[in-house]
């Protein structure tokens, strides 16, 4: 029985009708991958999710879809060749000495292993190409998901906080960043300059002159997936302490750096022949301001102390929670959230879990969704779901207490406050840049409006009728209609603040 206590009610409906599919055809696991490749790439990744947690669909269904993030049916090599050509403007032959057949296919990409012709920064690279049909494909995809949220949002009125629209939008957003390898290019080479210092991190090299749009060629990397226990074995590799460093990892990269990746699953995790965890595919990254920082840390470590009281002020103080709801009373039912966590066994505590309760006890309250939290949430989630595979044993509250402290520590004490103010001095600064020029242009601006106020709105007849005579589009008529009433509507607005002044 696929476990479904908790989740909310959709989650528990369609796990229960996956549950009773299970026991009627003991093939249904291996149907539901193939089932999501024929709905669309948009519900591969979401497969690639479930897959990193075996703690909320089964292990069984977990293993099945594992198959979604890295062994999908490729295409074919020619049109393989041929997009290369298309988006790098040569002969293929002319830009690499060879090409392999695909080593690695997923929803939006495949992988082939080649040799470059000439000089360039590698001579063994990892060509990624783009599918030919995905563009259009997801945006199919969004569209029918956009409907589905509509309909939602206008039939369930309890729905419309969960902003299904605008999450829509936003998953939008993140699949255009997919669809151009060159703002994955961009993303990689930034992840590669935070991480730099970080030695058990590192990412592929790039190789710029032999990417485009749709083509992106990196430095080929010998290695093994992170959920391959054999080979672990065989670098002495410790999977518990692996599955402590990725948490201890993602969390630097989201407090420290505000900038983490955010399509963790095994597929993009490789351990290379040092045993470093080698990153891939930058299709998908987060960003996280600084305050949002400090509230997510704030937060996090509220449940690992207990300060629930805490805990609700930081609700209160970032806005997520209405100001006509009692902090005291919401404190009272993150309790009932919190302490079940911390009376159960190490195997038992799941951020997924609390996310789940969260959810609830927040729809009590009137919380709105947070949209920029929505793709770091499912990525502590996704990064939680590795570690237990690593580590059926996994601590998530015990692994990362040490890494929030620190960073709580530092950034809400001396420090911490001088950042504040430099920060603040900064913003005052770009502010108040090129201040004589705005205050001259203000000074102008009243002037005109004040000669406008007196004398009325000076309306050249002969200009517009010259202007209507013209064969023009309706744009540009619309246009002038639009200024003279803006027009009106401003020396309106300035007579009343005379007045009113």
């Amino acid at each position: 029985m696929l476990p479904v206590q908790g989740a909310p009610w959709p989650v528990r409906i369609s796990l229960k009708l996956l549950d009773k599919l299970k026991s009627k055809k003991k093939e249904a696991g291996s149907q539901l991958p193939n089932a999501l490749q024929r709905l669309g790439p948009s519900y591969i990744k979401m497969g690639q999710f479930l897959a990193t947690r075996p703690d909320i669909v089964g292990l069984d269904m977990a293993r099945d879809l594992a198959v979604l993030q890295d062994q999908m049916p490729p295409f074919s090599q020619k049109e393989a060749l041929r997009q290369i050509e298309i988006h790098l403007g040569q002969p293929w032959h002319e830009i690499y000495d060879e090409i392999s057949e695909p080593v690695a296919a997923a929803s939006v990409a495949q992988v082939h292993k080649a040799k470059v012709k000439g000089e360039g920064p590698y001579n063994d690279v990892a060509i990624k190409i783009l599918r030919p049909d995905v563009e259009r494909r997801f945006k199919n995809d969004i569209k029918v998901m956009r409907r589905i949220a509509k309909v939602l949002s206008a039939i369930m009125p309890m729905v419309q906080r969960l902003k299904p629209v605008e999450t829509v939008d936003l998953m939008q957003s993140w699949i255009r960043h997919e669809l151009d390898l060159r703002l994955e290019a961009g993303a990689l080479s930034e992840f590669a300059d935070s991480t730099e210092k970080d030695g058990n991190i590192r990412v592929p090299g790039l190789d710029w002159s032999r990417s485009a749009k749709g083509v992106l060629t990196l430095e080929w990397i010998d290695g093994h997936r992170i959920d391959n226990l054999e080979a672990l074995k065989t670098h002495n590799i410790e999977p518990a302490e692996l599955g402590n460093m990725l948490i201890i990892s993602f969390l630097h990269h989201a407090l420290r750096d505000g900038y983490f990746h955010a399509d963790m699953h095994p597929g993009n995790l490789m351990i290379d022949e040092d045993g470093k965890v080698v990153v891939l595919d930058f299709g998908i990254m987060g960003r996280i301001g600084r305050k949002e920082r400090r509230f997510l840390a704030e937060i996090l470590f509220g449940f690992i102390t207990r300060d629930y009281l805490r805990i609700a002020q930081v609700h209160f103080e970032a806005g997520y929670v209405p100001a006509t709801e009692s902090v005291e009373e919401f404190a009272q039912a993150l309790r009932a959230v919190g302490e079940p966590i911390h009376n159960q066994r190490a195997d038992q505590i799941s951020m997924a879990r609390l996310l789940t309760l969260l959810f609830e006890i927040t729809d009590l309250f009137n919380m709105v969704t947070r949209l920029e939290l929505l793709l770091l949430q499912k990525t502590m989630v996704a990064v939680e779901g590795i570690a237990r595979m690593l580590n059926p044993e996994f601590n998530m509250w015990q692994v990362s207490e040490p890494v929030i402290r620190q960073w709580l520590t530092y950034h809400l004490g001396p420090q911490g406050r001088l950042l504040d103010i430099k920060e603040s001095v900064q913003m005052i600064y770009n502010r108040t840049d090129n201040l004589p020029q705005k205050i001259n242009f203000a000074f102008e601006m009243l002037e005109q409006a004040q000669e406008m106020s007196q004398k009325g709105v000076k309306i050249d007849l002969e200009a517009l009728s010259a202007l209507s005579a013209q064969k023009s589009s309706s744009k540009s008529t619309d246009l002038a209609i639009w200024a003279l009433a803006a027009s009106i509507f401003f020396t309106g607005g300035v007579l009343l603040a005379q007045w009113l002044w």
